[in-house]
């Protein structure tokens, strides 16, 4: 060993992030990681303390899906450990790139019931893309470059890194690799000619085709090649909610996003379409609705970089896998210049027909929907908006119109409440030249509030916007219509509890609780609206306030989002009111 390169392996690993490219590490610090705290004030990245382990996970989810770069949480053992198992599956249904490095008990102590010892390998293994346990310092600078290296390669996701304390404290001469070689990973895949020949060949013979756009678009860098064959071939495209940005919502082209909230004009095409081109998707049941009737019509030819993800859901004519902008960038020069005047036709019918609109309830409360055209009028369509889950998630997809990628970042596959806000600050680290929007429900919310202060310190113009309708909207959603109004634990607010001061309407709900107060013993700046002819004028203020602001928007109770197709069920069955 030569003593003049030795340091401890907490060192190693600080040093190895700074290789690896790290710019930003969220995290929270612990007894079994203490020694690598140790080593961050020198380091070559900026850390930012979160004020949980669940938000800093998410945050390190909403740097990378906003940034395409890994995001990276450092935690300690035990329950800093398992906090993490949300964000990691939220991140791992998505395919987000993310390290997760957790301390660990000293080897001695593993598998003895130490104090916040957990078999984190054990736990994350089934929320995770790959994990390792470091057993040895000598292991930490090419383990760190594996771990990168499997997050970014193939179908991207969550990694997770747990250093026994022992390993941190041990000396290493170990340096970061030039490269890395797996003998048992190697996830690049391409097409075959003869692939990229049948799949030319459908497109030219397709009378009724749909491209169906996915997260994988966004994630491949393939916006611009699908924007290209669409307009060669004349094809409309419909996204998945991950995909939305992935093609330009302002396109006559675009049927926007298709499934269970989509537009009416997408699930139908998709319908009655002759020929799906299915690029960077999953077939989520979200979209499919009933498996049998889906896409009765269509052939499908589907385009992944996971070879699991071929036929899974849904049976395909043609499966290639290989990364989506290859594809497209090879397919293009075969693929025939078309029209399709009477398809696009028929779309273009059901889209004035039957968009995607709203009607007030009440002329003196505020519908949700106005919120986010609100929004979306204010930051002139070119926020990264990030969203919670729930009615508002879907009300964010339907309302706002997206033309860039990694412009709308929500947690799709596993639908995490709480994800909005520590997500929004993620974003807000990672595209500084950007301005951020959060839009959260008044449920979600309430579980990460605590990480606003962290956009307060850090002096982050986001603005938080809380659609406040005094309870689980979706849920109750769901309640209202299939299980007989029976609002059981949909309620966040109680009659006979005292209302906040500033409110003067007789709405169904109590509103507590305040979230302006909430917001403001964080640091933020606050602002309530409950007058409809105020809400514009606010929303644009907070907007272009360079500081951390929070806008709690008192809307009506009884919205419901439509269109809708119950879950399990066909296009057919599709209600609008």
């Amino acid at each position: 060993m030569n003593l003049k390169e030795t340091r401890t392996g907490a060192q190693a690993l600080v040093d190895s992030l700074a290789k690896a490219g790290v710019e930003v590490l969220f995290g929270y610090p612990g007894g079994q990681a203490l020694d690598i705290f140790n080593c961050l004030p020198d380091a070559k990245f900026r850390f930012v303390l979160g004020r949980h382990e669940q938000g800093c996970v998410h945050m390190a989810d909403g740097y990378a899906r906003a940034t395409g770069k890994p995001g990276v949480c450092l935690v300690t053992s035990g329950p800093g450990a398992t906090n993490t198992v949300t964000g990691l599956a939220t991140a791992n249904i998505d395919s987000v790139p993310l390290i997760v490095i957790t301390g660990q008990v000293p080897m001695a102590l593993i598998g003895t019931d130490a104090f916040q010892e957990a078999d984190t390998t054990g736990v994350t293994r089934a929320v995770s893309k790959h994990n390792f346990l470091v057993q040895s310092a000598d292991e930490i600078p090419e383990i760190v470059a594996q771990a990168f290296y499997i997050a970014t390669h193939g179908k991207p996701g969550p990694v997770v890194i747990d250093i026994p304390k022992n390993c941190q404290q041990a000396l290493t001469a170990a340096q970061y690799p030039e490269r890395v070689s797996l003998r048992a990973y190697h996830p690049e895949s391409s097409a075959t000619t003869a692939q990229i020949n049948r799949l030319a060949k459908m497109i030219n013979a397709a009378e009724r085709p749909v491209i169906y756009a996915g997260g994988g678009v966004v994630t491949s860098g393939a916006a611009k090649d699908v924007a290209s064959l669409a307009h060669k071939a004349q094809i409309p495209v419909a996204t998945t909610l991950m995909g939305l940005g992935g093609f330009d919502e302002h396109d006559p082209l675009s049927l926007r996003m298709a499934g269970m909230h989509g537009t009416p004009a997408a699930n139908w095409a998709m319908n009655e379409a002759d020929l799906i081109v299915a690029l960077g998707v999953r077939f989520s049941d979200r979209v499919t609705g009933k498996i049998s009737q889906y896409a009765p019509e269509a052939r499908i030819a589907h385009v992944d970089c996971d070879p699991a993800s071929i036929g899974k859901n849904v049976p395909v004519e043609l499966g290639i896998v290989a990364d989506v902008k290859d594809v497209l960038t090879t397919v293009g020069s075969r693929v025939k210049a078309a029209k399709h005047e009477k398809w696009l036709a028929k779309i273009d019918g059901w889209k004035k027909s039957h968009p995607v609109t709203w009607q007030a309830i009440h002329p003196n409360v505020i519908m949700p929907q106005a919120v986010m055209e609100a929004v979306d009028k204010a930051t002139e369509g070119r926020a990264v908006v990030v969203t919670d889950v729930g009615q508002h998630q879907m009300w964010a997809a339907q309302h706002f119109r997206y033309s860039i990628p990694r412009h709308f970042l929500t947690s799709g596959g596993m639908g995490t409440m709480g994800f909005g806000i520590p997500a929004a600050i993620g974003a807000a680290f990672g595209r500084p030249d950007h301005k951020t929007v959060a839009i959260c429900g008044d449920g979600g919310a309430q579980m990460t509030f605590e990480e606003l202060v962290v956009a307060v310190e850090h002096k982050l113009p986001v603005t938080f916007v809380v659609i406040n309708n005094g309870c689980l909207g979706m849920v109750r959603q769901w309640q209202e219509l299939f299980y007989g109004k029976n609002y059981s634990g949909s309620i966040l607010t109680v009659k006979g509890r005292p209302k906040n001061e500033h409110l003067d309407q007789d709405l169904d709900y109590d509103y507590l609780p305040d979230f302006v107060k909430m917001a403001e013993a964080h640091g933020a700046e606050a602002y309530r609206v409950i007058d409809p002819a105020k809400l514009d004028s606010t929303i644009r203020k907070a907007v272009r306030s360079n500081k951390t602001t929070l806008v709690e928007v008192i809307v009506e109770p009884r919205a419901n989002v439509y269109p809708m197709i119950p879950a399990g069920r066909p296009v057919s069955a599709m209600v609008f009111k």
